[in-house]
């Protein structure tokens, strides 16, 4: 039997394919993305810890080592911008990513219409930040705003919304809330629908009731997305510069009671020409999110 197979020749060596010359061109597509990455990401960061040692107007520079920090750390505005960026940010949390895993939870229990109330809830979010808060600007007015005048009819006190430090930052909350929940609740709802119906089927076979499940599978299948939300809320909150600016300037009038750090750093750089100073708030900033990032990781048990 084994005269009859025929043998195969096992030292017949493959061909290799050799490395065309031409695979090279496609390296030449992916400069433009790289020269982009080094123009406009890489110098500007580089550019930007170079200056924050020097004491610079954009055309005469003058070396101060860390000194630029030290008075970014001792100046009374800057910490007024910090209070009030996490005042605005932890409130916007603390109201956005509750009320959106409500309206969530309510959405996903509708049978029918649920991209409905996934568009209507979802449209502030794609909406430009910068006519978002020109459009609050006129919904807020102390006169001829819709707010006050829906406020007057049910007897309530009408606030001088964006004219009083004491209401101006909670105008800001408002309009922080409003455009970023759609996007929340989008992303609690992607979640939802993936959390597996035979533990709610068997929760019902039990005897839990409605809220019970809500409660004890819901919630805690959600672990992880409220980790994200609070994490990517953080980050944004304490990035807020574009909706400030247009409500109350470079120095958040009324008196400064709305102004960021990201409003600081550019009212430092772009109004009063220290772009030293402004470099060091920049890098004092990132220290803060960079920390506040990792303690939250840390709080959420994610590895990074």
């Amino acid at each position: 039997m084994s005269d009859i197979m025929p043998k195969v020749n096992t030292n017949v060596s493959l061909p290799v394919k050799k490395k065309s010359k031409n695979n090279y061109v496609w390296y030449i597509f992916l400069l433009p993305t790289f020269l982009g990455i080094a123009l406009f990401m890489a110098y500007p960061i580089f550019e930007s810890l170079r200056l924050s040692f020097y004491r610079s107007n954009g055309m005469i520079e003058t070396f101060t080592g860390l000194d630029n920090f030290r008075r970014v750390l001792t100046s009374g505005p800057f910490w007024n911008s910090v209070w009030n960026t996490f005042f605005i940010g932890i409130f916007q949390i603390l109201i956005t990513i509750p009320l959106g895993f409500i309206f969530a939870s309510l959405i996903n229990t509708v049978s029918r219409g649920k991209n409905f109330f996934k568009v209507i809830y979802f449209l502030p979010n794609v909406t430009s930040i910068v006519a978002a808060a020109m459009i609050f600007a006129f919904v807020l007015h102390p006169d001829m705003g819709i707010m006050n005048y829906f406020l007057a009819k049910i007897g309530l006190p009408t606030p001088m919304w964006l004219s009083d430090p004491s209401t101006s930052k909670w105008a800001v909350i408002l309009l922080a809330v409003w455009h970023w929940i759609g996007f929340v609740i989008i992303i609690f709802l992607a979640n939802l629908q993936s959390i597996s119906t035979e533990m709610y089927e068997a929760a019902r076979i039990d005897g839990a009731s409605g809220f019970q499940q809500w409660l004890y599978i819901t919630i805690p299948c959600m672990k992880g997305t409220f980790a994200f939300l609070l994490i990517t809320g953080w980050i944004g909150a304490l990035q807020r510069f574009n909706e400030v600016y247009v409500l109350g300037g470079p120095n958040g009038s009324p008196a400064r009671s709305i102004q960021t750090m990201g409003a600081f750093i550019y009212e430092r750089g772009f109004t009063g020409f220290e772009f030293g100073i402004a470099s060091a708030a920049t890098y004092i900033m990132f220290m803060i999110i960079l920390f506040f990032t990792f303690i939250n990781l840390k709080i959420s048990k994610i590895k990074l």
